[in-house]
Formats: structure tokens, sequence, C-alpha cells
């Protein structure tokens, strides 16, 4: 996994084979990051990313300059990762929190200008990630769900649904 831009651009970041990730592609990543630049200051932006990995996305919010990225993921050796790299890094605005995502969703009271999820492609209940939330109003103003997903899914049916973009095999849903 590379870091596209920003401060840590070009960075190589190597995850031990035993954690159970599937980080999203770096094709995927700098089409994903284009549709942000141009819809979102980062700079300004509170991220969260749920279902964090070897945090990827959140490592790569960082080096774009997001004022603050909390990054929920439940396997201890991906936090490890995350908090380990993270102080490589020298990266001071991410938060590591150990949790399964949609209990975070359900008692989190903060709104983020942007919510990435990249749940495990067979998970069953993905669709359940927008509805949570909507419900608890977790997004700002203006603010945008990300939900990466794999070709089986269709979000078009929901309310919040914005738009659909593929890159290879990977699919994003957009919410606002």
């Amino acid at each position: 996994m590379r870091i596209i831009s920003g401060t840590h651009k070009s960075r190589r970041i190597i995850a031990p084979n035993n954690l159970p990730a599937r980080p999203t592609t770096d094709y995927a990543k700098e089409g994903l990051f284009n549709l942000i630049s141009n819809e979102f200051n980062i700079e300004d932006a509170e991220v969260l990313d749920l279902f964090a990995g070897i945090g990827g996305i959140t490592f790569e919010f960082a080096s774009r300059g997001a004022k603050k990225i909390v990054c929920v993921d439940q396997n201890p050796g991906c936090i490890n990762f995350i908090k380990k790299t993270t102080m490589e890094l020298k990266f001071s605005q991410i938060r590591v929190l150990k949790n399964d995502a949609y209990r975070f969703l359900k008692k989190c009271d903060t709104p983020f200008k942007i919510i990435f999820a990249d749940p495990p492609y067979d998970l069953k209940n993905i669709d359940q990630i927008p509805k949570l939330v909507f419900e608890n109003n977790l997004l700002t103003e203006n603010g945008m769900l990300i939900l990466e997903h794999d070709r089986n899914w269709d979000f078009s049916d929901n309310p919040n649904f914005s738009f659909h973009k593929k890159y290879s095999n990977v699919n994003f849903s957009f919410f606002e």
C-alpha cells in the first residue's frame, strides 16, 4: 500500500501478511480522492474511517491534511498496526479506536464531514451502515458517506443515495 498524495506522497506502508485486510487499490483510491478533493476542502474535514483495516484511507486523509480522523476497527492486530504507523509517520490528528463499527455508529454523537466505510465484502448487512449514519445524524451539513462494496450491492433505492462510481472491481456508493 502506498500514500498517493500530500505530505507523505509515495510513501509505502507494508503491513504484516497475517492481518485480515483488503486495502483499497491505488487505482481506486486515486479516483476516490480526486472526487473527494473536488467536493471538499480536506484540510477542514473531520473524517470517520470505519472498518479501517490497515489504515490506507486514514493515512491518505492524514497525508492530505485532514483536521481530524477517527478510525475504527475491531481487529487488535489492525489497531496496533495503525497506532504504530501513526506514530512512525508523526500524524497527530488520528484517533484510533478498537470497536465494532455498528456499535460505534449506534453510540457516536459526533458528526463528521466525511464518513468512509470499507466493510468486508462478504458482510451480510452493510445496508445498515447508511441507515445508522442518517438515523443518528452523523454527517455534518453537506457531509458525505462513502461506502466501498462489491458489485452485488445496489444502494440506488436508498433515499440518501447520491451516486455510484466503479474503479475496476472496486465500487463506491456515495450518500448525502
